[in-house]
C-alpha cells in the first residue's frame, strides 16, 4: 500500500455527488464498506494482480446506505491485490478470469505496487483533485 498525500484528505462531500462524478470514470464503491465507512476504488490494471486507487471515506452525517449521507474523505492510496494461481490459469479470457477472481479472496491484499502504477496512481489522484476541488 502506497499512501498518497492529497488535498482531498478531510474534505467533506455528499456521497451521492461523489458517486455521480466518479462512477462514470470507472470508480466503484469497494466491497469492504459498512454503514459508517467505505471506499471508492478504481482498478488501474489487472497485470500481475489488480492495481487500485482507493479513496477511503467515513460517514460524517447519516449512514452510507441512507439517502443524504455526507462523507469525509481519508488519505487516498494505491494498492495491489494478488489472487491465487490455479483454475484461472486456464481461463485466459479476461471476462472469465474476472468472474472467477471476484469470488476468491486475494492471496496478498497488500502486495508490492509496481513503480509504473505508483506514478500512474499519483497522476490519477491529481486528476481527482482537479475534478472535485
Amino acid at each position: 500500500m502506497i499512501p498518497v498525500t492529497s488535498d482531498l484528505e478531510n474534505k467533506v462531500f455528499p456521497l451521492y455527488e461523489l458517486e455521480k462524478q466518479l462512477k462514470p470514470l470507472g470508480y466503484v464503491i469497494g466491497g469492504n464498506w459498512d454503514f459508517n465507512e467505505g471506499s471508492l476504488d478504481y482498478r488501474m490494471s489487472d497485470e500481475d494482480g489488480y492495481q487500485f486507487i482507493r479513496l477511503p471515506f467515513k460517514a460524517e452525517e447519516g449512514m452510507l446506505d441512507s439517502p443524504g449521507a455526507i462523507v469525509r474523505l481519508g488519505q487516498p492510496f494505491i494498492l495491489t491485490h494478488v489472487f491465487q494461481a490455479g483454475v484461472e490459469d486456464h481461463a485466459d479470457n479476461g471476462v472469465i478470469q474476472g468472474m472467477i477472481n471476484q469470488f476468491q479472496s486475494p492471496v496478498d491484499k497488500d502486495a508490492e505496487v509496481p513503480e509504473k502504477y505508483v506514478e500512474k496512481g499519483k497522476r490519477l489522484i491529481e486528476q481527482l483533485e482537479h475534478l472535485l476541488l
